[in-house]
């Protein structure tokens, strides 16, 4: 059995335009990290795949309501007699940018990096969560504020008492 040949063709046309479309395109940072993030009980997940990416290049923080995660994709250099058939990975920086809004826990954010998937745990502020607000029945439920800031309940008796 002959060996096998390969043959790659070089195309400047479409080198030229793969960079113009890396360049142009508004989506770039979604097709290079494409993330989840959903909610479950108190806590927002974020999962964002970022493969063989250096775990020590990954980088989240958040300032004020915006969560930043940076990483780096470092490939080998070659050796001076590598002669490339096909080369498509290249050295990248990745940027995502979240906006968090109100109602999170900033101070309390983590992040794990296992398995090429980058997972930020979001908690939402306790003040934020879901609460039971008690309804109140019967003629005694106004207050009235009074001008020192101390609050009066307001009830039949005491408007009897004001006439």
């Amino acid at each position: 059995m002959e060996g096998m040949t390969v043959m790659a063709t070089f195309d400047p046309f479409t080198e030229v335009q793969n960079f113009a479309n890396q360049v142009l395109s508004t989506r770039n940072g979604l097709e290079q990290m494409p993330m989840d993030l959903f909610r479950r009980g108190s806590n927002y997940y974020l999962a964002a795949d970022l493969p063989g990416i250096d775990p020590t290049s990954v980088d989240v923080d958040v300032d004020g309501q915006l969560l930043t995660i940076r990483a780096q994709r470092r490939l080998p250099s070659a050796e001076k007699d590598t002669k490339w058939i096909v080369r498509e990975r290249r050295n990248h920086s990745f940027v995502r940018q979240l906006n968090l809004g109100q109602g999170i826990d900033t101070e309390n954010i983590t992040a794990a990096y296992d398995n090429g998937v980058l997972t930020v745990t979001i908690p939402v502020s306790p003040k934020s969560q879901p609460r039971k607000i008690q309804v109140a029945t019967g003629q005694n439920q106004d207050s009235v504020v009074l001008e020192n800031g101390q609050q009066e309940q307001k009830t039949e008796s005491s408007e009897d008492s004001e006439s």
